[in-house]
């Protein structure tokens, strides 16, 4: 399968944001992975998760439904860090990233976003030197593309 970016991106994305639950609340491995499977044979591929996505457990999933069982070129994989929650200085923020390539096993990430910028919480990514730390990242190739995500209502945009 053919892998997109820019405006070949297919127009859907499957969010492992809210995923199917069993007993004590625990992703249904097995349910995703059926999910994921359809999702592929409809000749999809763009998947999205967060470093802050049910505890981790998204990531997880994400490689276990899709990283173990299908070849990496064969879909893309975006992720986000989130400097404002569960980052309480430069290190632990930065070290979301490599946590992130270790619970999805992806490698590199095709798709890299700066999480839920607003304006309580935007300074952080300045403070903890994010925007240069994920150049950094895409100039070793852990990075294919890096943007951010904002979450705000537009009059607080600027």
């Amino acid at each position: 399968m053919e892998k997109y970016f820019g405006e070949a991106t297919p127009k859907l994305g499957f969010g492992l944001m809210r995923l199917p639950k069993k007993g004590m609340g625990k992703i249904d491995i097995e349910q995703t992975k059926k999910m994921v499977d359809l999702f592929m044979g409809a000749g999809l591929n763009y998947f999205d998760t967060a470093y802050v996505y049910d505890g981790g457990d998204s990531e997880r999933a994400a490689k276990a439904a899709l990283v173990d069982r299908y070849p990496r070129e064969s879909f893309t994989l975006a992720t986000k860090l989130c400097a404002w929650m569960g980052a309480n200085s430069e290190k632990t923020a930065k070290q979301q990233f490599y946590t992130s390539l270790e619970r999805t096993g992806a490698g590199y990430f095709d798709y890299y976003l700066l999480h839920a910028l607003q304006a309580g919480n935007y300074m952080k990514y300045d403070e903890y030197h994010i925007w240069d730390f994920v150049k950094e990242q895409k100039e070793k190739g852990l990075i294919k593309h890096w943007g951010f995500s904002f979450h705000a209502d537009p009059r607080y945009s600027g």
